[in-house]
């Protein structure tokens, strides 16, 4: 059991390398300490700051008296049958959120939350009926990966990270980003830009940022071809259309060339899942480098929809993959302990009433194509 954060406390695991090298550079210290840290933390998995022998004696008593390193403690771990491993974690002040570790045979990918709940309102996606609650601090979000690779141990390795989890990572930018950078810092994880993937509804403004300040891998949750269906399945398009999102990806790839956009397609019976559709698909992305990730959709109380049948969903994959477009089917993982894509939904209450709206809704037409 993790001891209680002390609020007075700073922790540690709440800076990336930037934030660490300001923050002794404030103490009196060099900028070098930052290195040192990282390594002791993420590295050598260290910490008690006693131990942390390369550190004078007197900044290792400081450190001891007013830092912590303070990870988010476990409250519930789930395995399912496929090997998928489920964390909900707890946070300091008790909110908690949901992390997925998916093994495959040369890979390990942890699907990493952002916020508690959503803002977003996606009316396919689980997390979305609680509502929203709050955003998470760069030390939450890194958290989940430092608890993840201790729980795994040395018999599994983190290689992949995906912003997928609970929560729009792009309106929780600033700490987002910070977590991000320490994935990829060669002094604590060290994966590699294109094994850090952040997914994001289609936040315009924070998309053409996120270009200018962190090159990750970039995935854009589409599921609609025309902004009438857009609209109802991802609401945020209201406020950013397609013309504008997809300005944006190509904005993306522009600034690194070799880059291509993941899109990701959730397969919705009878709504978006035509040949017609997946036709449409491939002359609205002609001229964006992309690769197209079509994910069947994981029903949950009060879901409005039903997933497609494995016959459209090869229909469908098949008039991409013709066309030349690299479209995998997403094999659905850790549905036993829902952990599958959109159904973490955390323990938190719905401050909003959203579940209520979604079931009032039911009764409504979605249009289709």
């Amino acid at each position: 059991m993790l001891a209680p954060v002390n609020t007075n406390k700073v922790n540690l695991l709440g800076f990336d390398k930037k934030g660490l090298e300001a923050f002794f550079v404030e103490l009196g210290e060099k900028p070098f300490r930052a290195t040192q840290i990282l390594k002791w933390l993420y590295q050598e998995d260290v910490t008690d700051f006693e131990q942390m022998t390369n550190l004078s004696k007197s900044l290792r008593q400081y450190l001891q008296e007013h830092c912590c390193i303070t990870p988010p403690e476990i409250s519930v771990a789930q395995q399912a049958s496929d090997g998928t491993r489920k964390w909900a974690l707890q946070m300091s002040c008790g909110n908690r959120v949901e992390t997925v570790f998916i093994p495959e045979e040369n890979r390990g990918t942890l699907c990493v939350s952002s916020q508690v709940g959503c803002a977003l309102a996606c009316t396919f996606c689980s997390t979305a009926q609680q509502g929203f609650n709050r955003n998470l601090s760069t030390a939450e979000i890194i958290g989940q990966l430092y608890v993840a690779q201790r729980e795994l141990g040395k018999s599994r390795r983190i290689t992949n990270v995906v912003m997928m989890g609970m929560g729009e990572p792009l309106l929780n930018f600033d700490n987002v980003v910070a977590a991000m950078r320490l994935m990829m810092d060669d002094f604590a994880y060290g994966l590699s830009k294109r094994r850090v993937t952040i997914s994001t509804s289609g936040v315009v403004p924070a998309m053409y940022r996120l270009t200018q300040e962190c090159d990750v891998s970039l995935a854009v949750s589409l599921h609609a071809v025309n902004d009438e269906l857009r609209n109802i399945l991802v609401p945020i398009n209201q406020k950013y259309p397609l013309k504008e999102l997809l300005a944006a990806c190509r904005d993306n790839v522009e600034h690194s060339p070799r880059k291509c956009i993941t899109f990701e397609y959730v397969m919705l019976a009878g709504i978006n899942d035509s040949v017609a559709e997946a036709k449409a698909l491939l002359r609205l992305l002609k001229d964006i480098p992309s690769k197209m990730n079509l994910i069947p959709f994981n029903p949950f109380p009060n879901s409005l929809y039903q997933c497609s049948s494995p016959e459209a969903i090869d229909r469908f994959r098949a008039v991409l993959h013709n066309a030349g477009m690299v479209t995998t089917v997403r094999k659905t993982r850790g549905e036993d302990i829902d952990a599958a894509c959109g159904q973490l939904v955390g323990k938190v209450n719905d401050k909003s009433r959203r579940a209520e709206k979604l079931k009032l809704a039911s009764s409504s037409n979605v249009p289709r194509i």
